[in-house]
């Protein structure tokens, strides 16, 4: 029997020994504890491994080190710092020995416009900030040029290979895949191993049966030892099936409870996170019920001290560099350190002009010439837009309703829980989370008020033109304050038209001329004296808690009989409740508008809202000044409501009420006249997104409309149509469409860089990148051809983007 076994062992017997020691010969026998040799299986995922296609070599260091001459400001001009270029950063510092603590300035070239003034200069622009710099000699310019290309192509690819865009992220890294794959294959192997062994036990053990009842029923001798010959090979077999049976059982053990140790780690880091959450989610809800408690609770009283906003600078001269918005910044309630003002009610019949004055920093002004209407804008429920005088012609009927908003519900917290601290144009969004309008019709709708322009250009005095144009700027926010919804992001390319020439005397144009970082470019021509341009970037953080939006960029407004310029910019944007409660919206930040001309100028403060404040919600207070800083209107009013403006005819300054703390300025001023006040919405208008009379007009389709327009999206169109589940599909399809030309023009840049061409990238159609003589940034503005394009009905220019 032993030398039966040995035999087995070996392979040294009969053929149907043979065969099943052949078969189970990747299985080791308890007695021999070999290990088995490699089965087919696990050869062949060896090959595959050694097949497949190698690693691919790290690229080259893109780093880059050398003196340039950055410019600075006028009274130093150029001055040498030491430039680095690393990782997709181009980083400065004033000597070579600061770059072990002190960085003086950096800018992420991922999100940066490259371009060359002369043979020498580079000029470096991301956002609000801009580098001009200037190389030694014009080889070294071409130098640095070809190095911040490269840099800024590998930084873009980076990017998009951590999150594409407005695409869904996967599940799960591809090392976790390959490891998951494996693992499930190794399981699967050693199950079918444990059903072949299965399968032989009851096969042999059937034998091993027939066999012991054969030796039963001998009676001559000369037979039993055959007999007895033949049970104890197949009792061996018997043997060796099990122990391979026994160790395939080992096998799958061990595995199962390795991974299973490391599954219990991952499940309970899960519950851990799982209970981490809804503590937080409750102590958040409970501080919110304590908040609306306290608010309800609260007595209603009102106060006459406005807080003004901090000063200030100027207009950046043509080449100042921006500072860096800290990201992380919040606002806060308290803001005693800050200087503000009083005013007071005055009698215009005691007022006049007086030749000296024994108020410290007093400033007066006279009476009789307060000529402001006593209501400029008088609230009515309009469908329309009324014109008045002389203005009055036949205008097209418009849309007052569009159909009402599905109520589809959605997993808020499966969705945003991804979300956190990445930028709001990488997010995957469904279109729960948007209005059927596009930014660029969000854009649009800041022309609601464009009366007050026109009221303004018949002004006569500069400051008084400012009080309209500071009332504009405000009026652009009224839409907002039930506006929580995210607007659809456009394609690149994607443009928006809004001829109102014969209706209103104006007609605006809208792109998209940039996708990462997202930029539009606007451009607003009225016959009735005035145009706008612009182009905002915007910049957004989920913080968790809220989110921020922080729009970029200078609006520009020019009157063409006085020729008066203002400038000035938005604020920031909150959204409250992500997770729990009920979503609102607040502004809060300053605005100053200066007028180029004149160096008039408005500061402007939007107060945050808080629930404790005796304060109007949503405040705004500013305050209008000369070139030579003297105050002759007061601005006040409330973001979403309506803004008034007081004149002053005196000023002084009043006594510190606390140690240390400035002096309120106290303002005497007239009776304030009512410039703007907010149209009421149309009636359903919950249930239509909070939409205005203007906006349930601007996806209104019309003819002859270019082919890029944002009428024509499918997926915004299907939304609006209340169709959510197929606008989720085709926005999928859009987005995946502007990915794939995104990558064929980046590797066109790469292939042109490597070439040692010139690659433009991509060019936008109606607007063209120039500096703005006023802000010295670089702008896109107007070059004209779209509405002759229109006229002649020839888009033969513009690209299939939908």
């Amino acid at each position: 029997m032993g030398k039966a076994a040995a035999s087995s062992c070996s392979g040294g017997s009969g053929s149907s020994t043979r065969g099943l020691v052949s078969l189970l010969s990747a299985v080791p026998c308890l007695a021999c504890k070999q290990p088995p040799p490699p089965s087919r299986a696990a050869m062949s995922l060896s090959a595959a491994s050694s097949e497949g296609p190698p690693p691919v070599a790290g690229p080259g260091s893109d780093t880059y080190k050398g003196w340039l001459f950055k410019w600075t400001n006028y009274l130093k001009g150029y001055q040498r710092r030491w430039f680095v270029l690393s990782n997709g950063l181009l980083s400065y510092y004033r000597t070579q020995a600061e770059m072990a603590h002190t960085c003086r300035g950096t800018i992420n070239l991922s999100t940066a416009h490259i371009d060359t003034e002369d043979s020498c200069n580079i000029v470096l622009s991301s956002g609000g900030r801009t580098y001009h710099l200037k190389a030694s000699s014009e080889v070294e310019r071409q130098r640095w040029v070809t190095a911040l290309e490269l840099a800024k192509a590998k930084a873009i690819r980076m990017r998009d290979n951590q999150s594409d865009d407005s695409g869904d992220e996967e599940p799960a890294s591809q090392s976790d895949k390959s490891e998951l794959h494996s693992t499930l294959k190794n399981l699967s192997s050693k199950l079918e191993d444990l059903s072949t062994c299965n399968d032989l036990i009851a096969k042999h053990g059937a034998a091993l049966q027939r066999s012991l009842s054969e030796l039963e029923n001998l009676k001559l001798p000369a037979e039993s030892g055959e007999k007895i010959k033949a049970v104890n090979e197949r009792a061996t077999l018997f043997r060796i099936t099990s122990n391979a049976m026994i160790n395939a059982c080992r096998d799958f053990l061990d595995l199962a409870e390795t991974h299973s140790r490391k599954w219990q780690r991952a499940l309970q880091y899960e519950r851990e996170q799982r209970t981490r959450l809804e503590e937080t989610i409750e102590q958040l809800a409970k501080q919110h019920n304590s908040l609306e408690r306290a608010c309800r609770g609260a007595p209603g009283l009102t106060v006459n001290t406005v807080t003004r906003a901090p000063k200030a600078g100027n207009v950046p001269t043509v080449k100042g560099e921006a500072s860096d918005e800290d990201e992380d910044t919040e606002y806060f309630d308290a803001m005693e350190d800050a200087p503000s003002f009083i005013t007071v009610a005055a009698d215009p019949t005691k007022h006049h002009r007086r030749t000296d004055s024994n108020l410290s920093g007093a400033s007066e002004g006279r009476a009789d010439d307060w000529n402001l209407e006593d209501s400029v804008f008088e609230c009515s429920t309009r469908s329309n837009f009324d014109v008045t005088g002389k203005d009055v012609m036949s205008k097209k009927s418009r849309r007052t309703q569009i159909p009402d908003k599905p109520n589809y519900s959605l997993n808020l917290w499966s969705i945003m829980k991804n979300c956190i601290g990445k930028e709001l144009s990488k997010i995957p969004m469904p279109v729960n989370f948007n209005e059927p309008l596009s930014m660029l019709q969000r854009l649009t709708e800041d022309l609601e008020y464009h009366e007050l322009l026109d009221k303004a250009v018949k002004c006569e005095s500069s400051t008084e033109q400012m009080c309209f144009v500071a009332a504009f700027s405000v009026s652009s926010y009224s839409t907002t304050v039930h506006r929580t919804a995210k607007p659809f992001n456009p394609l690149l390319g994607e443009t928006y038209e809004l001829d109102r020439l014969d209706e209103l005397g104006f007609r605006s144009l809208c792109e998209q001329v940039s996708h990462h970082p997202p930029a539009a470019a606007h451009h607003v021509y009225s016959r009735r004296g005035w145009t706008l341009w612009q182009e905002i970037t915007i910049a957004s953080k989920f913080r968790g808690k809220y989110l921020s939006i922080m729009p970029l960029g200078a609006i520009h407004l020019e009157f063409h009989s006085s020729g008066n310029h203002y400038i000035w910019r938005k604020v920031t944007s909150t959204v409250h409740n992500i997770i729990v409660g009920k979503l609102w919206i607040d502004q809060s930040g300053d605005i100053e508008i200066i007028n180029c001309k004149s160096k008039d100028k408005c500061q402007l403060k939007f107060s945050p809202y808080s629930y404790f404040s005796r304060d109007v919600p949503r405040k705004v207070t500013g305050v209008v000044m000369d070139a030579e800083g003297k105050a002759h209107y007061v601005m006040s009013g409330s973001w979403d409501e309506k803004m008034e403006c007081s004149k002053i005819v005196q000023s002084s300054l009043g006594s510190s009420s606390m140690e240390g703390k400035l002096p309120k300025t106290v303002y005497q001023t007239l009776s304030p006249r009512v410039l703007w006040k907010k149209y009421p919405l149309p009636e359903n208008a919950e249930n239509m997104y909070y939409f205005s009379n203007l906006a349930l007009t601007l996806n209104e389709m019309e003819e002859g409309l270019a082919p890029t327009d944002s009428r024509l999206r499918p997926d915004q169109r299907l939304m609006e149509n209340g169709k959510w589940d197929e606008a989720n599909m085709e926005k999928q399809r859009l987005e995946e469409k502007q990915r794939a030309v995104r990558r064929q023009r980046e590797a066109e840049a790469v292939v042109a860089l490597e070439e040692g061409k010139d690659y433009e990238g991509y060019i936008p159609l109606w607007f063209e990148r120039k500096v703005d003589p006023a802000t010295g940034e670089l702008i896109c503005v107007y070059k004209g051809g779209y509405w002759e394009a229109k006229e002649k009905q020839d888009w033969s220019m513009c690209p299939n983007i939908f």
